[in-house]
């Protein structure tokens, strides 16, 4: 697919199993036909919840998403599932995934803990440079959810960026820079030619 042609070779020379879909819901499709009879852990993710991946997925699977269920217990089941369900805030073209956290267990859990990890990233996400990729994720994404959240952070305010604040409000504790997939576990990445999430 040309707007991922790049992308998907870099990603396959670092580790990743790369697939590419024309739409969300092949992509879904997809996940419904792979993902069987597993335990299954979502990191909070627009994108996973524009395509209803959730309500698709638990038809089979035992999920654990705090978006859909008590917050404390999913995020707490969710870390050691065979299976975690995230997105990204920035893809490079170069591969690497930046993702920016609040509370950390979305970010912890693309790191450790799962036997397979399905990174779902729409064409939004792609920026050509690993420095974009940064940028996006703490001047789009991140502003974005805060005014999502309501908080009270001067990019929720005023929209327009980061602001390198130390509000007690800020969604932005942690960034994490994945450069392939982690040792031990697998990991594979949904490339879908839509704007998705934030």
């Amino acid at each position: 697919m040309g707007i991922f042609t790049e992308v998907e070779k870099q990603l396959k020379v670092r580790g990743y199993a790369v697939q590419t879909f024309s739409s969300g819901a092949e992509a879904v499709d997809y996940l419904n036909r792979v993902v069987d009879g597993v335990t299954v852990g979502i990191g909070g993710s627009a994108t996973v919840k524009t395509l209803n991946a959730y309500t698709a997925l638990k038809a089979h699977n035992t999920v654990y998403w705090h978006w859909e269920q008590d917050a404390d217990e999913a995020r707490q089941n969710a870390m050691t599932t065979d299976v975690y369900l995230a997105s990204a805030n920035a893809l490079a073209e170069t591969g690497e995934i930046v993702n920016i956290d609040g509370k950390g267990n979305r970010v912890a859990s693309m790191l450790f803990g799962h036997k397979k990890v399905y990174f779902i990233i729409g064409r939004n996400k792609l920026v050509p440079t690993y420095e974009e990729a940064v940028w996006r994720a703490k001047n789009i994404a991140a502003p974005i959810r805060a005014q999502q959240m309501n908080m009270k952070t001067p990019c929720a305010i005023k929209a327009d960026k980061c602001y390198e604040c130390n509000s007690p409000d800020k969604v932005c504790h942690g960034m994490v820079t994945l450069w392939g997939p982690m040792m031990g576990s697998a990991a594979e990445v949904l490339l879908i030619d839509e704007d998705l999430g934030i």
